[in-house]
């Protein structure tokens, strides 16, 4: 019994040993790329009103800021700021501002001035004005609409004052005509004095 276990304890002590392979560590587990997917795009009416807000960040936001801060001017304050813009050349955004002025004061020829100033803004390829030309052509929409309207509006007063001119001259004929009636109505002449007697001569008496 003896013999076999030092055979034993012979053959383990002068087992080779494993390679210098088996001391390196195991090499990193690769995991597999994730690709990213793209959401699908919202409507800005139903982003966060903060992600709404950067996202219309530039001249498009500046402009509409502009508007709505001279939307409450006065006739005063109006034509001072309309002086303050003056010329607007070839610049997009002025040409935009004095549009949004003009078509303020109601005054025709201002509403059509403005209307030209907003097709130059459209016609424009400058990338200035091509941030802007959304908002032009719906402005040029609005104030083409705007000018039929009062366009029909003036048609209908002036078609009421040809009418009322109309009526007042069938009264002036009306009155002419009751006029003349009423000379018709009269009598033709008055009545003549009676004729008094001839006086009598040499005392005789007039004859009955």
């Amino acid at each position: 019994m003896t013999v076999p276990f030092v055979l034993l304890l012979a053959a383990c002590a002068i087992q080779p040993k494993p390679p210098a392979e088996a001391d390196a560590l195991p090499p990193p587990t690769v995991l597999p790329r994730v690709m990213p997917v793209e959401a699908e795009p919202r409507a800005p009416a139903t982003q966060p009103a903060s992600i709404f807000t950067l996202m219309t960040q530039g001249p498009l936001a500046a402009m509409l800021s502009y508007a709505d801060k001279v939307r409450p001017l006065n006739g005063a304050d109006l034509s001072a700021e309309i002086a303050r813009v003056g010329d607007p050349g070839d610049s997009p955004t002025a040409q935009m501002q004095l549009a949004l002025l003009l078509s303020q004061t109601r005054v025709p020829a201002d509403l059509a001035r403005a209307l030209g100033l907003l097709q130059r803004v459209i016609a424009n390829p400058a990338p200035e004005a091509q941030a802007l030309q959304p908002l032009a052509r719906a402005l040029a929409a609005r104030y083409i609409e705007q000018r039929r309207v009062e366009d029909d509006r003036d048609k209908q007063v002036q078609q009421q004052r040809d009418s009322q001119r109309r009526i007042d001259q069938l009264n002036d004929r009306i009155e002419a005509l009751r006029a003349i009636e009423r000379s018709f109505a009269r009598p033709a002449s008055t009545p003549a004095p009676a004729a008094t007697p001839a006086p009598t001569t040499n005392g005789a008496k007039p004859s009955p």
